[in-house]
């Protein structure tokens, strides 16, 4: 059984969390999004927060968008931010940051050459702004979301700037580059700002009846996903300045469609995954994660859009319970998004995967309508997860 005692050191307020999609990256079309405005969370903040309530979650995910705080190389406006700040302090939420949720000023690109000094210059800015106005209690802060995501679609696949094909180890590089002197900038204004990495659980397998060469560049492909991790701790391109310490507590993303083949691309599924011996359920996934690293882990991204969302978030609940029991040091979950997003590139059909939907209509806010089974299935996962011995301070105020 899991003690009590894997938890005490854990900087979040809640167990459960809740993500808001926060991006404001450039898309396929090579056009501006901005989820905080488009959710409509930025004009619904007080609402969004008081609505976590009866779930008690008093931990979100929030992102800064680093193209609408840096307009000018470094000069920064941090007015947004204050706001969220104020209101998140005043209801009781804390928030955990994003600096780069694969949005960048317009002026650069990971692969230009002042990307990783300027990136930089604002984790040093942001962590010196939050604790003029906030000089105790803990900051958790992501510096870059997703890497190995963000690389792959830029770097790979021409999905977002910088729009290459090839590239996608370049961009890696570059982008660790610029998340190292980031965490080293902010550790000298805060030598006690925790770092929580966000990168994808994935499993990624080789077709049946291959050739064992097939086989190998399946497993080097599955290896890869710990390639960034492994620059920020210094394991790999120890030129870069990766450190252990550098490594605090290891975020990791996981969704239903984070089991493929190589190749074929097609997908393993969660729902019979009995019925293929390659599925790895995410207790050995998020335990072969801990063993590599041994350093608290977080599920720091996870849902399901459509009518499957009760059964999944059950599903993940009674994962993560085997990891606790197992006596892994698991210190929470984030359900993202919490509130219902729009495609990245199309900006339709909104995906049903939140807690709430959101109800778009023209020329108002999208209304948050709660989806009932969903929030059925949350209390009870939360149930699930607290009898793994999870402290129940954890889950009530």
């Amino acid at each position: 059984m899991a003690e009590n005692s894997i938890l005490e050191d854990s900087p979040f307020q809640s167990f459960w969390m809740a993500g808001f999609e926060c991006t404001d990256k450039l898309n396929a079309f090579g056009n501006r999004v901005d989820f905080l405005t488009l959710t409509g969370h930025l004009a619904l903040l007080r609402q969004d927060y008081r609505n976590l309530a009866p779930f008690d979650i008093r931990t979100v995910r929030e992102g800064i968008r680093w193209s609408q705080v840096e307009k000018a190389p470094y000069q920064y406006d941090w007015t947004t931010v204050s706001t969220m700040l104020k209101q998140g302090r005043a209801l009781g939420i804390q928030q955990v940051w994003d600096l780069c949720h694969f949005g960048y000023p317009d002026d650069l690109t990971p692969l230009h050459p002042m990307f990783a000094r300027r990136f930089a210059a604002m984790c040093r800015a942001f962590v010196q702004f939050y604790r003029t106005h906030f000089p105790e209690g803990p900051l958790v802060v992501t510096p870059i979301n997703e890497v190995s995501f963000i690389a792959w679609l830029g770097g790979d696949v021409r999905g977002t700037s910088p729009y290459c094909t090839k590239q996608g180890w370049e961009v890696k590089y570059a982008l660790m580059r610029a998340y190292i002197e980031g965490v080293a900038a902010m550790r000298e204004t805060d030598p006690n700002v925790r770092i929580l990495t966000t990168e994808p659980l994935v499993n990624i397998v080789a077709p049946h009846d291959c050739s064992p060469e097939l086989q190998a560049e399946a497993q080097l492909a599955h290896e890869h996903q710990y390639q960034a991790v492994d620059m920020l701790c210094g394991r790999i391109c120890p030129e870069l300045g990766g450190r252990p310490e550098y490594l605090d507590i290891l975020g990791l993303n996981y969704y239903y469609s984070n089991q493929w083949e190589l190749g074929t691309h097609a997908q393993l599924s969660w729902v019979n995954e009995h019925q293929d011996e390659r599925w790895q359920p995410l207790r050995n996934l998020l335990q072969m994660a801990y063993a590599r690293y041994q350093k608290p882990i977080a599920l720091t991204e996870t849902s399901h859009p459509g009518i499957d969302r009760p059964h999944w978030i059950r599903f993940v609940a009674e994962e993560c319970a085997a990891v606790l029991q197992a006596g892994i040091p698991l210190w929470g979950i984030c359900l993202y998004p919490i509130i219902d997003r729009p495609d990245w590139d199309h900006l339709s059909p909104w995906h049903r995967a939140g807690l709430w939907d959101a109800e778009e209509e023209p020329g108002e806010l999208p209304e948050r309508v709660l989806y009932q089974p969903y929030a059925d299935a949350l209390l009870e996962a939360q149930q699930i997860v607290e009898e793994a011995c999870v402290p129940a301070a954890l889950f009530k105020g």
